[in-house]
C-alpha cells in the first residue's frame, strides 16, 4: 500500500478502533455488536413524516441551505437552549448548524489551536478528540480520571496538566466511554482555571439528556462569565435517534462563529438541507420521546450490569452515571486488543478495546447498551459460554 507522498500529519493518526472492530466484524456475519454507539430505535415517526412532507412539497429541499443553517432551525435551536439550559443565544449570530457534533468539535479545535499548542483531554476519552487535536499538529495532554473513585475528575491533576502551551480543554459529560458525569463543582473549577490561565473550554454534549440515578448534569455553557472562551457543540444523533442524519450545532460568541464558518464553508458548504428539516421537526415535536429513550437506556444499563455481575471472574466495572456505555476492566490483567479480537473470532461478539480511548483505558473494553434487550442478552449468552474456555487459557 502506498504511503510515499502522504502527509506525516495524516500518517500520525489512525482510523478509530471503533470503526476497525466494525470492519473486522464484517468477516463474521453472525457476530453480535456491542461496539458502535448507535441507538437501535428508528428515527421517530413525526420526524420521518416531516421529511416526507418536505420532499413532496418543498422544491428547495434538494438545494444547499444557507451557510450557517436554515434561519427557522436556528430559531428553534435558540428556543431549545433557552428552555433546556436557560441560555439566551442570538440565533443568527451565536449559532450555526453542523454535520453532527463531530464536525463541530473538529472545527472548534481547528479554529483555536495551532501547531505546538496543547489540548487537555479527560482520559479515557472519545478517540476522535485525540485525532482532531493531532490533525492540527497540537498535542493532547491527558488528565486521567480516577477509576478507584468511580472514574472521578481530580482538579489537582487537572491543574498540574496546565502549561503555557495549553490552548483548550475538551469536556464530554456524560463521558464516552466511562459514563462519568462531571459535577457542577468540577465544571466551575475548570471554568475558574480557564479564566486564570487563559484557555478555551470546548464542550461536547451528545449525551446531556442521558443522566441516571443521583447524577446531575451541568454544562460550562451555563456559566455566563466564560462565554468569551466557550465553544459548545451539540448533536441530535442520540437524543432523537438520528445518527445517520448527521446534524448538530455550535453555540459560541459571534466572533468565534464567524471564524468557524470559514472551516464549515471550506469543508461542508452547509449541513444537508433535508437533515435540517428533520432536526426542526425533532426540536419542535413532542419531547416525550426523549423521556422514553432515557428510560429505556436506563433499563438497558441495568440489564447489562446484571449480566456483567454474572461474569465477575472476567470483568469488574463501575456503573455509569450517564451516556450508554459500560467500560469494564478485564480480569485478570490482559491486553485488551488481543482480548477483543479473540472475543470476536471465538465468541462472535464485537467490543471496543479500551486502549483506543487514551491513558487509563488499557485493560478495559467498551460495551454499548444502546442495543435491544435481545441483542444484549444474546451477546452475553455467548460471552458466558466462551468464558469457560477463556478462563482456562491465557492470551
Amino acid at each position: 500500500m502506498r504511503s510515499k507522498g502522504i502527509s506525516k500529519r495524516i500518517q500520525s493518526v489512525s482510523i478509530s478502533a471503533i470503526k476497525e472492530m466494525m470492519h473486522l466484524a464484517l468477516s463474521y456475519p453472525d457476530a453480535i455488536s456491542l461496539a458502535q454507539g448507535t441507538p437501535d430505535f428508528a428515527t421517530p415517526e413525526h420526524i420521518r413524516d416531516r421529511v416526507k412532507h418536505e420532499l413532496d412539497h418543498n422544491p428547495n429541499v434538494g438545494k444547499y441551505a444557507p451557510l450557517a443553517g436554515l434561519p427557522v432551525l436556528k430559531e428553534a435551536i435558540a428556543e431549545h437552549l433557552l428552555s433546556k439550559r436557560g441560555i439566551i443565544a442570538n440565533p443568527q449570530k451565536e449559532l450555526y448548524v453542523t454535520m453532527g457534533a463531530m464536525e463541530a468539535i473538529a472545527s472548534a479545535i481547528m479554529t483555536i489551536a495551532d501547531s505546538g499548542d496543547e489540548v487537555i483531554l479527560l482520559s479515557p476519552c472519545f478517540p476522535s478528540h485525540i485525532t482532531h487535536t493531532m490533525l492540527v499538529e497540537a498535542s493532547p495532554v491527558y488528565v486521567r480520571l480516577d477509576e478507584t473513585r468511580g472514574w472521578a475528575f481530580d482538579i489537582n491533576a487537572f491543574e498540574r496538566a496546565i502549561s503555557p502551551k495549553t490552548k483548550a480543554v475538551v469536556l464530554c459529560s456524560p463521558g464516552n466511554p466511562t459514563g462519568t458525569v462531571l459535577s457542577e463543582n468540577d465544571v466551575r473549577a475548570i471554568a475558574v482555571s480557564a479564566e486564570e490561565h487563559d484557555f478555551w473550554v470546548i464542550t461536547d454534549e451528545p449525551y446531556d439528556f442521558l443522566v441516571y440515578d443521583d447524577a446531575r448534569f451541568f454544562s460550562a455553557s451555563q456559566i455566563p462569565e466564560i462565554k468569551n472562551r466557550l465553544i459548545s457543540c451539540f448533536s441530535l444523533s442520540k437524543e432523537y435517534a438520528m445518527t445517520g442524519w448527521r446534524i448538530g450545532y455550535v453555540y459560541a460568541e459571534e466572533g468565534v462563529i464567524n471564524q468557524m464558518l470559514k472551516i464549515h464553508d471550506a469543508f461542508a458548504v452547509s449541513a444537508a438541507t433535508i437533515s435540517q428539516y428533520a432536526a426542526l421537526s425533532a426540536l419542535q415535536g413532542d419531547q416525550l420521546i426523549v423521556e422514553f429513550f432515557r428510560d429505556e437506556f436506563l433499563r438497558r444499563r441495568d440489564l447489562m450490569c446484571a449480566r456483567l455481575d454474572r461474569l465477575s471472574e472476567l470483568f469488574s466495572y463501575i456503573k455509569p452515571g450517564g451516556a450508554y456505555y459500560l467500560f469494564p476492566k478485564i480480569i485478570p490483567e490482559t491486553d485488551e486488543y488481543a482480548f477483543a479480537i479473540r472475543l470476536l473470532k471465538e465468541a462472535g461478539v464485537v467490543v471496543v478495546p479500551g486502549g483506543a480511548f487514551g491513558p487509563g483505558g488499557e485493560g478495559h473494553v467498551r460495551l454499548c447498551f444502546a442495543m435491544s434487550d435481545d441483542t444484549i442478552n444474546q451477546a452475553f449468552d455467548r460471552i458466558e459460554k466462551w468464558n469457560t474456555s477463556f478462563s482456562k487459557t491465557k492470551l
